[in-house]
């Protein structure tokens, strides 16, 4: 018998539902055994529910398996929920109320006060809040989420340089890529030679979620970190990866130089653990003049890497910079199932 852990998708026929199916296939801790979405697949078989929008096949041992309704009534303690907004608040609460582990990759209780918004690399502490979040809500199991698709990205190339020098205030344009706003997404005539410069409710997440990531757990509470974001948002005809143009004031002042060696040499507890998603450079630093690039650098360390450039003196802040990073893969699933490894290392999943 496998050692495995077995583990639930909610959500599964969705975008990102196969991501996670696709980033669990050969995991080497988890095993993907509970499919689960809608009722109008539940009874299905998830090859004949799913619409399968991934480069590769479905993975075998996923195909024959019985689509379920997302209700608490799976053989697996650990879930991993890839559900829409509209429905995802609920639905978590419930199984987290009948004691299930939920990975969250839905907005609905990102800023929850007593649900850990988490980036294994930058808050692996704010996993004290499970505790708290079962006392408070006198429930068994728990939820954790992970950040937007727009904001690990720029938490990511944001934290080291905090621990470092301080941040102050930040300016950020993102770039985002088609992805992110699931299938179908937007018409085809409405993105062709254009830029949307608005995604509904983005601009507000990547102004707030980062400053509870940074900011330091005391008791039962996060205290939010003390520098302030301006985020402007843009839908561009790219089809994976998330780019941002990021200005920084520093608190205490440093060199392009001084800011590349800071992000390049950062490394954390899932690198020191060698979790099994988690790359062995969390930021990875280019030199050239015109790099990252989403079509060249979105997959770097397998889409779990930031890739950050361009790194020069801002005339009107300190320093400035670009950075990418894969939006369904760092951003998204592989997040989630990097959050699981973590729990899993710090004795959560036993």
């Amino acid at each position: 018998m496998s050692n495995k852990i077995p583990v639930g998708v909610l959500g599964a026929t969705g975008a990102v539902g196969q991501k996670f199916v696709k980033l669990l296939e050969n995991h080497p801790w988890f095993d993907l055994t509970e499919v689960a979405a809608s009722d109008r697949s539940a009874g299905k078989r998830y090859e004949e529910a799913t619409p399968w929008r991934q480069y590769t096949p479905i993975p075998e041992p996923v195909k024959n398996l019985e689509v379920k309704p997302c209700e608490p009534a799976l053989d697996c303690k650990l879930v991993f929920s890839g559900l829409d907004s509209s429905v995802a608040g609920e639905v978590e609460e419930e199984f987290a109320r009948a004691g299930y582990l939920v990975l969250s990759n839905s907005k609905n209780h990102r800023m929850d006060e007593d649900v850990p918004l988490l980036v294994p690399e930058i808050n692996p502490d704010h996993l004290g809040l499970i505790e708290t979040q079962r006392r408070n809500r006198k429930w068994s199991g728990a939820i954790v989420t992970n950040p937007n698709c727009s904001t690990i990205g720029l938490v990511m190339a944001l934290a080291p340089i905090h621990y470092k020098f301080g941040v102050a205030r930040v300016i950020v344009t993102t770039l985002q890529a088609l992805s992110g706003a699931g299938y179908p997404g937007h018409a085809a005539i409405d993105m062709l030679g254009n830029v949307i410069p608005f995604i509904g409710g983005e601009e507000s997440k990547v102004e707030t979620e980062p400053l509870k990531i940074m900011g330091a757990l005391e008791g039962d509470r996060i205290r939010f970190a003390d520098f302030r974001i301006s985020a402007h948002t843009n839908r561009v005809f790219v089809e994976d990866g998330h780019m941002e143009c990021v200005s920084v004031e520093l608190r205490k002042k440093a060199s392009p130089e001084e800011v590349a060696r800071a992000l390049a040499d950062f490394r954390s507890l899932p690198q020191e653990l060698s979790l099994p998603t988690a790359p062995a450079r969390p930021v990875i630093v280019t030199d050239e003049r015109d790099r990252p690039q989403p079509r060249f650098d979105s997959g770097a360390g397998a889409g779990m890497s930031a890739v950050v450039g361009r790194i020069r003196e801002c005339p009107v802040f300190d320093i400035r910079f670009v950075a990418l990073s894969h939006n369904t893969i760092r951003g998204a699933a592989g997040a989630a199932i990097l959050n699981a490894e973590l729990m899993k290392a710090r004795g959560y999943l036993d």
